[in-house]
């Protein structure tokens, strides 16, 4: 900012219109902060003579406005500021300004030494909370007779007499602007801007912690560009600007601020005691129906951060008296009471209502230092946290040394459930027969689940002998689930009755963990079987009921696993990008990222998003072994799609993989074979699935591919259409190429297959058959936002982060989607997303 006159001063009467062109030129190009309304208020003000107060927190841009104001002003401008360090000494911010010495004894001899200086230019005063009275004192004089903006942090220190005068003379012929907080959609474009591979997740938090105040927002998304995450410790330069403002508010304001940044969420006016009425005053809370909530959270984690730790340690106490038991525990493990948190975590665990919140209670009285858990609480964390998909919590809390063999079956099965089933049936080995009959129960489960990956005609066998024993419905919960998994695993007539009544009789006797997991066995044995539509809705249903339990883990695992059927069947595939995207985009148990990343990839590549695409695939890391097989076909599918035959139809890995992904490899690899022009093996086409058999013999006579595709027609869309295309490829006569051709073009079309329907195009044209009805309009071409918003819809970002990168509105987003799809002549938002793509050539 400038320190001194740039220009020579300009006739009064012509500065204000000057002005007011100038801003509002500008404000017609988006801008991210300061608001445009604010600058148009205060260029309105400053017409004439007058004072203009920019009044807000520490970090909201204060400083910003002023130099958008000097940088738009047609006339001398005279900037200066106080200091904090020399908030004793007479007239400095305006000896700054005018870079000249000035009277410091009396406000109407200083008031008049400014006026003949700055005249018909523009005093700019910066951090007014630290100025000397004097100064104050002349600002009314000086405001009579010059234009003058000022800038206050709130809190501040000045005396309530001078705020009033100031309030006055901005009344009396000027304005008293508060800066507004940044908006959610124009801090997110900031943060993309600065930090662009943060995932949504992170973009939403940081904005949220940032509470609107834009210091915040950058020095957040700075130091998550940098490699560090939104929690990892607090910007110092910022927390410092922070704890600057945060002095000025008395103690029991101090006190309540950082109450709220030790409790992270809004709170009832009760708790944060007499400091509430100051906080809202200034505006660092705002509290609504008796709620009080920071506006910045980040604002609230610096005032906690302030405390020393003896103050923190008693803070901590005092809200563990005043919050719920759940919180309270944590609370006093923070305050370093390990005694008294554990009892209140346990208690607290008994009368919990979700079996997340009993794993959250028990899993951190188990993990208090200095504190011991007896035996039992650990037995009971560690079932607690095997009902909410939690095993590696569970192995933690599991002493491996004990010979207690509850602990065992507890140690079998959280390893059985992370993918370790020979390990987990060691666990039981030391399990004898004289154990109880529930100990019993859960042994035999493991042993026969571990014998089913190993032998399964051995572990059906075996089951039909346990069935001679404890009858055809085991009284316990988790053999008689493991029961119906082995003859599912070996497809037993009824199977699917059998999983479903194992699920919801341990459902009704309170075994959760069995439940679910015959759930999860369902949704997979179905999704094998190419049985999607069954599939999606068990998995949506189970999905709904580990909501209600607050179980992450495990509804997130079904909502993957829903969409990856969706996306197989070819339904709505714009909303499977959206869906699997937001879920990736969470901190996910493996199991779940995998599914969700292979349907997001799918989904994307069948709509000619194939860079998106790959670069999901390949940004996965640790793949899990269960979705390993998913995610080596969506890969190779992929490749396929792109023209890169060479990289699809290699052996794949010798990894167990299900009958549906199998097939499906194997059919993408005959694709492969057939555009690279190579030869390919038909030793080991003999496969369980009857439309992936019936695909397979249909590359050896052609005419069968009608069958092929009327087999995959309820099943999976882009099945149907890979066989039509290939009947109409391998066909040589137009007559026989033709009809299936035309059928998986409508077909590709009406499900937005963009690559598999230019495939059918291509086809079509040997045959001099042209079907583009629905091409680009003639002289109807792009805007430049259009392209923006497609080019954002093909790296895979949602409506809400393209709203907040280009700062419009989400409605605006989608017209601009419409419209670029009627131009494109696109039937799906991804299908105009990959012609804009191809159109710009990237």
């Amino acid at each position: 900012m400038p320190e001194a006159p740039t220009d020579e001063p300009v006739a009064g009467p012509a500065a204000g219109p000057a002005l007011v062109s100038a801003v509002v030129g500008r404000a017609s190009v988006p801008a991210v902060w300061p608001p445009a309304d604010l600058l148009a208020t205060a260029v309105e003000a400053l017409h004439n003579p007058g004072l203009v107060v920019i009044a807000g927190a520490a970090g909201t841009g204060r400083t910003g406005v002023l130099k958008r104001l000097a940088e738009s002003f047609r006339g001398a401008v005279f900037s200066g500021g106080a200091l904090a360090m020399l908030r004793g000494v007479p007239a400095l911010p305006l000896s700054r300004a005018v870079r000249v010495r000035l009277p410091s004894h009396e406000a109407p001899l200083l008031a008049e030494a400014v006026r003949s200086r700055v005249r018909h230019g523009l005093l700019l005063l910066d951090d007014l909370q630290w100025a000397d009275p004097l100064t104050i004192a002349a600002l009314p004089a000086i405001a009579e007779h010059c234009r003058i903006v000022v800038t206050l942090r709130t809190p501040h220190r000045l005396p309530g007499d001078a705020e009033r005068a100031l309030r006055a003379a901005a009344a009396k012929s000027g304005a008293w602007l508060s800066m507004p907080p940044m908006p959610a959609d124009a801090a997110a474009a900031l943060v993309r801007q600065l930090a662009p591979s943060a995932s949504a997740a992170v973009v939403t938090d940081l904005v949220r912690r940032a509470g609107g105040v834009p210091l915040a927002v950058v020095a957040l998304a700075k130091h998550v560009a940098q490699g560090g995450t939104p929690r990892d410790g607090l910007d110092k330069g910022l927390a410092y600007t922070v704890a600057g403002a945060l002095a000025d508010l008395s103690r029991p304001a101090r006190t309540a601020m950082a109450a709220l940044g030790l409790l992270g969420r809004p709170v009832t006016a009760t708790v944060l005691g007499e400091g509430l009425t100051e906080l809202v005053e200034t505006g660092l809370v705002e509290l609504t129906d008796g709620v009080a909530a920071p506006v910045s959270p980040y604002t609230a984690e610096v005032a906690a951060g302030l405390l020393d730790a003896t103050e923190r340690a008693a803070l901590h106490r005092r809200l563990a008296t005043l919050v719920p038991p759940r919180e309270a525990a944590r609370h006093l493990a923070a305050a370093g009471a390990g005694a008294e948190a554990y009892q209140v975590a346990v208690t607290a665990a008994a009368a919990a209502e979700s079996s997340g919140d009993r794993a959250e209670l028990l899993l951190l009285a188990c993990d208090l230092p200095g504190v011991d858990a007896e035996p039992q609480v650990r037995i009971a964390a560690a079932r607690a946290a095997l009902a909410a998909g939690r095993p590696g919590s569970c192995l933690r809390v599991i002493d491996a040394a004990t010979t207690d063999p509850v602990a065992a079956v507890l140690r079998g099965e959280a390893l059985l459930q992370q993918g370790s089933p020979v390990p987990a049936a060691a666990a039981v080995t030391a399990v004898g027969d004289d154990a109880p009959a529930e100990v019993l129960g859960g042994r035999d489960r493991i042993r026969l689940l571990s014998m089913l990956t190993t032998d399964p005609g051995g572990a059906l066998a075996r089951a039909e002998e346990l069935l001679q024993v404890h009858g055809e419905a085991p009284a316990h919960p988790g053999l008689r689930a493991a029961i119906a998994a082995v003859r599912a695993g070996t497809r037993q007539p009824g199977w699917e009755y059998g999983l479903a009544s194992a699920a919801s009789a341990a459902g009704q006797a309170g075994d959760v963990l069995a439940a679910r997991w015959s759930a999860w066995l369902l949704v997979e044995t179905l999704t094998a079987d190419a049985r999607l539509a069954e599939a999606a809705q068990a998995a949506a249903a189970a999905a709904a009921a580990c909501a209600g339990d607050l179980a992450y883990s495990w509804q997130t695992r079904f909502l993957a696993a829903q969409l990856w059927c969706d996306v197989l069947r070819g339904d709505a595939i714009d909303e499977v990008v959206r869906r699997a995207g937001d879920l990736a985009d969470r901190t996910l148990p493996a199991l779940a990222r995998g599914y969700a990343v292979a349907a997001a990839s799918l989904a994307e590549a069948d709509g000619g998003l194939l860079a998106p695409a790959r670069a999901r695939l390949e940004a996965l890391q640790n793949r899990p072994a269960s979705a390993g097989p998913v995610l080596d076909w969506v890969t190779r599918e992929a490749a396929w799609l792109d023209g890169r035959p060479d990289q699809a139809f290699e052996p794949a890995d010798a990894a167990v993989s299900t009958p549906l992904v199998d097939g499906l490899r194997r059919i993408t690899a005959r694709w492969a074979a057939y555009d690279a022009g190579a030869s390919f093996s038909t030793a080991d086409d003999t496969m369980p699935l009857a439309p992936v058999q019936v695909t397979l013999e249909a590359w050896k006579a052609p005419v069968r591919f009608t069958e092929a595709a009327a087999a995959w027609h309820e099943l999976a869309r882009r099945e149907e259409v890979r066989c039509l295309l290939a009947q109409g490829l391998l066909e040589e006569g137009a007559d026989l190429a033709v009809p299936p051709l035309l059928e998986a073009e409508r077909l590709a079309e009406e499900a937005g297959l963009v690559v598999l329907l230019g495939r059918a195009r291509r086809a079509l044209r040997r045959h001099s058959i042209r079907r583009d009805t629905r091409g680009r309009r003639a002289g109807d071409e792009l805007t430049d936002r259009e392209r923006d918003v497609l080019r954002l819809v093909a790296n895979g970002e949602p409506t809400r982060r393209i709203a907040g990168q280009l700062g419009i509105s989400r409605e605006t987003v989608e017209t601009h989607i419409r419209s670029g799809m009627r131009k494109l002549g696109a039937r799906t938002r991804t299908e105009a997303a990959a012609l804009a793509i191809e159109e710009l050539g990237q």
